[in-house]
């Protein structure tokens, strides 16, 4: 065998190696890669949030509805728990209630021939105050995260009203009548009781929950009741 024809295989044979080697090597992107390790407080955010042995909890957020307000939330274990709600009820939702409460405030010594119209009314604030003790428990087998929960509580509200009104007396020819207005405070309280739902399966250390609640009025107006609720936030801690 010549000379050029033993070059010409050597070289062959180095090519084929080469070709192999580059067939089985990682490529650099595959090699250096690694699994990522989550430590304890990520390993909370990507999993749900509320893990039996991290009890107590604590919860910030609001709440839009009726009311809209500032909640805030302490998950004492697995099943109890106490919350607080300070904010501004949906006046727009009471304006026929307010309507009708015109007629309370009406005078007594009003003559025969004298009456008083109403025009219009105007919530100038309308705030409450109210707090909760739940029990919750586990919805996992309808959806992984979920808790439902129900309790009671007592409300606190406070209501300054506007009313716009013309005043009539027949005896004094007085056709067009006479405008006023005045304003009344309304305070009063009574208890709630509250069915609602939570959800914490995100990868934030958040929580969404929805509730109804039934208040009953036990001071200004015995007996009333309105049912109210909400859709809300809260940042757990």
């Amino acid at each position: 065998m010549g000379m050029s024809k033993r070059l010409i295989i050597s070289a062959l044979l180095v090519f084929t190696v080469a070709i192999a080697e580059a067939q089985v090597r990682k490529s650099p992107r595959i090699g250096n890669y690694r699994t990522p390790k989550v430590n304890g407080n990520k390993a909370r955010i990507v999993c749900p949030i509320f893990e039996s042995s991290r009890y107590p909890y604590q919860g910030i957020g609001f709440k839009l509805g009726d009311p809209f307000a500032f909640t805030y939330k302490f998950y004492a274990n697995k099943n109890f728990a106490f919350a607080a709600d300070v904010g501004k009820a949906a006046s727009g939702l009471y304006n026929r209630y307010y309507r009708n409460a015109f007629n309370t405030y009406l005078p007594d010594t009003l003559k025969r021939d004298q009456s008083i119209q109403y025009l219009a009314h105007k919530a100038l604030n309308d705030w409450f105050i109210e707090t909760k003790f739940l029990y919750q428990w586990d919805a996992e087998k309808i959806s992984k995260g979920l808790q439902l929960y129900a309790g009671f509580g007592w409300q606190w509200r406070n209501t300054k009203l506007q009313y716009d009104y013309n005043f009539n007396d027949r005896s004094q020819n007085q056709d067009d009548g006479k405008f006023g207005k005045f304003t009344e405070n309304r305070f009063t309280y009574g208890p709630v009781v509250v069915l609602g739902f939570e959800y914490s399966y995100f990868s934030l250390p958040v929580s969404a929950f929805i509730e109804v609640e039934l208040f009953t009025d036990a001071l200004l107006d015995p007996g009333y009741q309105r049912f109210q609720g909400g859709v809300g936030l809260r940042y757990v801690f």
